[in-house]
């Protein structure tokens, strides 16, 4: 299993907060995991001639640590892409998914309205799943991140196997109770998607609760902005 953490603050992000204890479920429940941090990565970005398709299939024009990362998803059975929320994705993170063109199959097919292609042959991964944090309240605003790894999935033809949220993930670091229990429920669905193929919506809306009300979070921002323009 290979797990992506897109965060730019790497493993001391909000992101790691639900990555970590989620990955942990997945060890325990015997799988062999591998992170690589975005941010850590030389990778350029894509410069769209499509050399990968149709000249040197399967082969970027650039040598750089994106070789190592294709290396591993082909080897890897699940892709774990985890990120916080940015506008929409941070930008390391994004060039490196720029660059997953070289392991897909220069092969369209159009199904249910839709052009897509698959994997190459030699890749293994059968599910791709998201791990997403974000800062403000509602978990709607980690749609867009959402609908980016379904798209993915589907671009590829592999399964979606659902999305471990954390809204307003912050607060994790200021409620140890609550961040124990949705650490704990990050670590069970982890076990559960290597055990049991799927993770429960009853745990993964355990990780995404609210901590505070919408109204209290709302005004918490408002007022560091005050204070920062000297309102």
């Amino acid at each position: 299993m290979l797990a992506i953490n897109g965060s730019a603050r790497t493993e001391k992000g909000n992101t790691a907060l639900i990555l970590n204890p989620f990955l942990e479920g997945i060890r325990e429940a015997g799988a062999t995991v591998d992170v690589v941090y975005a941010k850590k990565l030389n990778i350029k970005p894509c410069i769209g001639d499509f050399q990968c398709w149709f000249k040197k299939v399967g082969q970027c024009i650039h040598s750089d640590d994106m070789q190592s990362v294709l290396s591993k998803i082909r080897e890897a059975n699940i892709l774990v892409l985890a990120t916080p929320v940015y506008l929409p994705l941070p930008g390391e993170f994004q060039n490196l998914l720029n660059r997953l063109m070289p392991v897909i199959e220069p092969v369209l097919e159009f199904r249910e309205g839709r052009t897509r292609a698959r994997f190459h042959n030699d890749v293994k991964v059968s599910k791709i799943v998201l791990v997403a944090s974000g800062g403000w309240w509602e978990r709607g605003n980690l749609g867009t991140v959402i609908r980016i790894a379904e798209e993915i999935a589907a671009d590829v033809s592999v399964e979606f196997s659902g999305s471990v949220l954390r809204p307003h993930a912050f607060l994790l670091r200021e409620n140890e109770e609550k961040a124990k229990e949705v650490t704990e429920a990050a670590r069970k669905v982890g076990y559960q998607l290597v055990n049991d193929g799927k993770m429960s919506q009853e745990l993964l809306d355990l990780i995404s609760q609210p901590l505070i009300s919408e109204e209290e979070l709302r005004e918490r921002y408002n007022k560091g902005y005050e204070n920062a323009s000297g309102g």
